[in-house]
């Protein structure tokens, strides 16, 4: 019995060690690798862009393609709250969000063309 006891604290010890240097994550916590596809609503009209991310860590990174063009994005999440910032023809555009699964949602604004909202899924392979 105190060997059980005395495994079962290294265990717990272990574990806390590796969450306290930030190298376990909780098992649902979210990943935004993958392609999403978005619909983006605003006063002037609407847009479908693809975003292809790569998240590492807190990190995102990836590609927009849509009615702006094709550029390099970047981004951060924390929990399950993200931005996306990426340039088009000298404007910063930004995608604040929350993800949930497969399913994100939030605002985006486009500088000089104004503010909408957003709502995507990520394609399924």
């Amino acid at each position: 019995m105190r060997r059980t006891v005395k495994l079962g604290l290294v265990a717990v010890a272990f574990l806390g060690l590796l969450m306290s240097a930030g190298m376990v994550v909780a098992a649902d916590a979210p990943n935004m690798t993958g392609t999403w596809n978005l619909d983006v609503q605003t006063p002037s009209g609407s847009g479908t862009p693809v975003m292809v991310l790569k998240q590492e860590g807190e990190k995102l990174s990836g590609t927009y393609s849509g009615q702006l063009g094709e550029t390099e994005v970047t981004g951060s999440i924390k929990d399950n709250k993200w931005t996306i910032k990426f340039d088009s023809a000298g404007v910063e555009i930004v995608y604040k969000g929350t993800v949930d699964g497969d399913a994100c949602k939030g605002n985006v604004d486009l500088g000089a063309y104004g503010m909408g909202t957003f709502t995507g899924k990520r394609t399924k392979k």
